[in-house]
């Protein structure tokens, strides 16, 4: 359920933990099955993908004042190509492709 990636300078642990998810679907206006096929299917808001970074920082052991320093300055502005494999990673990790967790284990 969670997964780790270089973002903004260092390497992180991302993880949408349940309150996290319950805060994107407050945020969204969606169900997290719905924001999932919007975002496969190309349909997201760029709004989605930075709180779907800053919020699974929050999930993962970031504190909130460092989840938004993070995003506002490495999630702001910048090409959707970086934003979006990082925040699909973050869904699929939760969806239940543990790869991480199975790459930690051997």
């Amino acid at each position: 359920m969670k997964h780790t990636a270089f973002f903004g300078g260092a390497e992180h642990t991302f993880a949408l933990t349940d309150p996290m998810i319950t805060e994107l679907e407050r945020i969204t206006d969606l169900g997290i099955g719905a924001l999932y096929l919007r975002a496969v299917n190309m349909q997201f808001k760029l709004a989605d993908l930075v709180e779907i970074i800053r919020l699974s920082l929050i999930g993962g052991g970031a504190n909130p004042e460092q989840a938004m320093q993070l995003t506002d300055t490495y999630g702001r502005n910048r090409p959707i190509a970086e934003l979006y494999p990082l925040a699909m990673d973050i869904l699929d990790a939760r969806w239940g492709d543990d790869k991480d967790d199975n790459e930690a284990d051997k």
